[in-house]
């Protein structure tokens, strides 16, 4: 290896470095300075600052010599190309290379220049940097060289490693593919719910399930009214493509007007600022209309399943049951008056799904099902064969009467159920858009009228109970008599003899009930009128049920001395007045009739039974006893008023009756002809009433008939025996 050139030598004054042609800023020896050969020329220096001969010299010599060592000089800034003049010149390897022998201009040997190999280790602030490639200049050998203080040289530049690049653009990438990977983890794993949610109400679709209504039973389980699977048609304006067109292919399979189903499509906004997807069309399709519809392959169409309201009867007890809307609302009867506990609660489908042609349940996405909530169903104490059988007795008894209105009603005495309650007109169920709204009236509930001669039993009961007068009592009657400025009469008249109380109700003296009455008063007679019922609705169970009236006793005039013991200036309904005579079949204790025996849960077909009757005393059983003997004199006794509506086998106790008919306070003409009795007489089981109410009259000669017949098919119905115990009493009606 060539030898390393010595440090510069340091002045022992200025601490700085001599003697070096570096330090002098010429790269030239001048002419005659010794150690240069006789060389002229330019000066070649290794890269430690030495010349050829002059290493030469020192190696040859072994010490200083004669030759003059020259330190580099020191640069301001180096030779900062060294580093490629190396690579050029072959690196580390070229180190290791002969060196080139230049020739001087003058023929002779020139210097050989070599390149020392660099050490394979860092740069540092204690290697000497390289001498500046300069040609050398002279220099004068009598100027000394200037002590200047070396400045810290600067690094070289290093050139670019493309394996330092290929590192850094790879890292650059993977952070890069990291990234996205972790954003694409946070969207599909952390953020999903939140994106999922917000663009979720736009793809939900909402569909109501219909609860199944429940159904109206009679008292042995028969159905008076019930729903059956149906379907309803709807539409999704948001895909219907044109309105007019689907209406008018529509029209003739729903019955409906093209322009009402147009409207129905007409696209609308909800009131939560979204579009509605969801319109019914038509409800209660029948399946197989249903099926055409499907078949059409309409846009934005759809059907699904509903139920249909179905009533087997169609009359039977139609103005009990009432009817429903499509939409399964009851609208009269007993389908309004118990509609919240018969219709439940609708469930809701809630789906996600496409839009446009694609708008199908999304498989995998959203979907809710809230199931619905069948509605209850009610048994009433309704015997479907018996009112059937009363409603045709009253029908065809009622057509002797145009124009006219009727109400027949059985009760059970015991227990107060209604066993039938039958309305003249009536009406289908089924159809209720073909009747009018007075045919479908229940003539039992709203039929108000004065009950007439009928209330003369709560009169004599009254008494009895107050011990007015006794079973033997007989008064004498005149034929007329005077209250306030009104002459009451009799259409028997008495001619002033004494008449036995039994005589009275079979005669239906009014005359004798108002002499009974003013001994009562009318305090206590307004008394046992409330007592037995009257004045207030009775609470069957019926909507709008009318309470009647009476007439406070601060506001009786003097005729109402008169009118109120014989049944008139009193407003009463027939089921109060048969409620009435049924505390006189009962032993004298009073029992709300009702109409529901039972209710049915719909989610698991437990059954309630309904809360119990109110009962209250109203007579004592001997003189309830008592008044029911006389009561039989109406249909016994030879030329009585009921003789017609006498049942053969059987003892009726009962009474007739001739009221008036009031609408809004204003008197109808005609007459409301009457018959309310009790059989067996000697142990009653059933009450039955009748009302007819004619604009020509001769409603009594209907209401005696009609009950005859009612309460014989009721008996035998119900298997009661003949009245066994001995023959119908005997009566006199003028006793000696």
């Amino acid at each position: 290896m060539p030898p390393r050139s010595e440090e510069p030598r340091r002045d022992a004054t200025t601490g700085s470095r001599r003697g070096s042609s570096r330090e002098t800023g010429r790269g030239e020896p001048r002419s005659g300075e010794p150690g240069v050969g006789g060389i002229s020329g330019a000066r070649a220096y290794t890269p430690r600052g030495r010349t050829i001969r002059e290493q030469g010299a020192a190696g040859r010599s072994g010490s200083g010599g004669a030759e003059q060592r020259r330190t580099p000089r020191s640069s301001r800034s180096g030779d900062p190309f060294r580093p490629a003049l190396q690579v050029l010149d072959g690196g580390r390897a070229g180190a290791a290379r002969a060196g080139r022998r230049e020739t001087a201009p003058d023929g002779r040997s020139g210097v050989i220049r070599t390149v020392q190999p660099r050490p394979d280790r860092a740069w540092t602030d204690d290697d000497e940097p390289a001498p500046p490639r300069r040609r050398p200049g002279p220099r004068r050998a009598d100027r000394p060289a200037p002590g200047r203080s070396p400045r810290k040289p600067r690094k070289p530049p290093r050139l670019a490693d493309p394996r330092r690049r290929l590192r850094l653009g790879t890292l650059v990438v993977l952070a890069l593919f990291a990234t996205i990977g972790i954003r694409l983890v946070f969207l599909q794993a952390v953020d999903t719910p939140a994106y999922a949610e917000a663009g979720l109400p736009d793809r939900l679709v909402r569909v109501d399930l219909p609860a199944p209504r429940g159904a109206i039973y009679d008292r042995d389980g028969a159905p008076l009214a019930h729903s059956i699977e149906a379907r309803y048609v709807y539409a999704d304006p948001t895909r219907v493509k044109d309105r007019t067109a689907t209406a008018r292919a529509l029209s003739p399979l729903l019955g409906l007007p093209v322009s009402e189903l147009a409207e129905r499509m007409k696209p609308r906004t909800l009131e939560n600022g979204r579009a509605s997807q969801f319109e019914y069309l038509a409800r209660g399709v029948e399946i197989p209309t249903a099926k055409q519809i499907l078949d059409l392959d309409l846009d934005g169409i759809g059907v699904h399943r509903d139920e249909r309201r179905e009533v087997p009867g169609g009359d039977l007890a139609a103005n009990l049951l009432g009817f429903t809307s499509q939409d399964m609302i009851g609208l009269e009867g007993l389908e309004a008056r118990y509609d919240d506990l018969l219709r439940g609660e609708i469930g809701r489908r809630v789906y996600e799904a496409g839009q446009g042609d694609l708008g199908a349940p999304i498989p995998g996405g959203y979907s809710r099902t809230t199931p619905a909530k069948p509605g209850s169903s009610l048994a009433l104490t309704i015997d479907r064969d018996l009112q059937f059988r009363c409603q045709r007795i009253l029908g065809t008894q009622m057509e002797r009467t145009r124009g006219s209105v009727g109400a027949a009603i059985v009760l059970d005495v015991a227990t107060g159920e209604v066993l039938a309650q039958a309305s003249h007109p009536s009406y289908n169920a089924a159809k209720p858009e073909e009747s009018d709204p007075t045919d479908r009236e229940d003539a039992a509930t709203s039929f108000i009228v004065d009950p007439g001669s009928v209330h003369k039993a709560i009169t004599f009961g009254a008494a009895l109970q107050e011990g007015v007068i006794t079973p033997d009592t007989t008064l004498p009657v005149p034929n007329a008599i005077r209250k306030g400025d009104t002459w009451f009469t009799d259409t028997h008249p008495a001619n002033g003899r004494r008449m036995s109380l039994p005589g009275m109700l079979a005669y239906s003296s009014n005359v004798g009930t108002i002499e009974i009455a003013d001994k009562l008063g009318r305090d206590r007679l307004i008394d046992y009128q409330k007592r037995f019922g009257l004045g207030q609705p009775t609470g069957e169970g019926m909507p709008g049920e009318a309470s009647g009236r009476l007439l406070p006793a601060d506001q009786w005039s003097g005729s109402s001395e008169g009118s109120v013991p014989i049944g008139h200036s009193v407003d009463a309904t027939p089921l109060q007045m048969a409620a009435a005579y049924a505390a006189i079949a009962n032993n004298g204790t009073y029992v709300q009739p009702h109409l529901i025996k039972e209710v049915i849960s719909g989610t698991d077909g437990k059954r309630t039974p309904a809360k119990p009757p109110v009962t209250r005393p109203v007579l004592s059983p001997q003189n309830a006893a008592a008044l029911r003997t006389m009561l039989e004199a109406v249909t016994t006794v030879e030329n009585a008023t009921g003789l017609a509506a006498a049942v053969p086998g059987y003892r009726v106790a009962g009474k007739t009756g001739t009221g008036l008919r009031y609408v809004d306070g204003k008197l109808q003409p005609g007459e409301v002809g009457s018959f309310i009795g009790m059989a067996p007489a000697e142990n009653p089981r059933y009450v039955v009433a009748v009302f007819v109410w004619s604009p020509g009259g001769g409603g009594g000669a209907v209401a005696a008939p009609a009950f005859r017949q009612i309460m014989g098919f009721t008996l035998n119905h119900y298997r009661v025996p003949p009245s066994t115990d001995g023959k119908t009493p005997k009566f006199e009606v003028f006793p000696r």
